[in-house]
């Protein structure tokens, strides 16, 4: 395991994809937001690539399903964020999609990498 490196897994690279993205995405987003959901939006969105980075460099099979599941459930609370964005009329609607979108894969990709794993 530790002699792939990271940035290989198509996992990650999505989930930065989508951190590009977000930072984007936010830049839209009120003045007034900017410790608020931008700050929480943009934290969601690099805690994902992050945790995959530093669960494939630990020693061990369940470190890295533990940094995984991190990685999953930082995918969801970033899509909460988009869709109540979305809600108040921050983002356009198109926008929420793709974000919407672009976080579902990366949730399954994750979903899959930590099936893939065996002890």
């Amino acid at each position: 395991m530790a002699s792939r490196n990271y940035r290989d897994l198509i996992v990650w690279q999505r989930a930065m994809d989508l951190a590009v993205e977000v930072y984007r995405a936010t830049d839209q987003l009120p003045t007034e937001e900017r410790y608020g959901l931008r700050s929480q939006m943009r934290s969601a969105a690099v805690s994902i690539p992050s945790n995959i980075a530093e669960g494939q460099g630990r020693r061990s099979v369940g470190a890295f399903r533990n940094h995984l599941s991190i990685s999953h459930g930082s995918v969801r609370e970033l899509e909460t964020q988009t869709l109540l964005s979305g809600m108040l009329g921050y983002l356009k609607p198109d926008v929420v999609d793709r974000l919407i979108e672009r976080a579902s894969e990366v949730g399954r990709l994750v979903t899959a990498l930590s099936a893939s794993l065996k002890e």
